[in-house]
């Protein structure tokens, strides 16, 4: 355990940083698994209304460095060229 006031301060904000990059990672991935999974089943006019979602997602992630911005690019671009090629 520290001891010094700042680096107790640290440890503080550290675990908030955690916690709330946390629950944009997971928020980013169901919505990219439900994107998966309308892919699967032919559903693309679904699977488009959803990706505005995961475009806006995505780069907010990569905007908070909670993900790298190349990751959100790559992310994004697979999603897309599976979408043209119809899942």
């Amino acid at each position: 355990m520290p001891r010094r006031r700042t680096s107790l301060k640290r440890n503080r904000a550290d675990k908030k940083k955690h916690l709330r990059n946390l629950k944009v990672k997971t928020q980013l991935k169901k919505t990219l698994k439900q994107i998966q999974a309308f892919l699967s089943a032919k559903n693309l006019n679904d699977a488009k209304a959803l990706l505005n979602k995961a475009f806006s997602q995505l780069d907010k992630a990569a905007k908070k460095r909670v993900i790298h911005p190349a990751t959100a690019n790559r992310k994004k671009s697979r999603l897309m060229r599976r979408l043209s090629r119809g899942a």
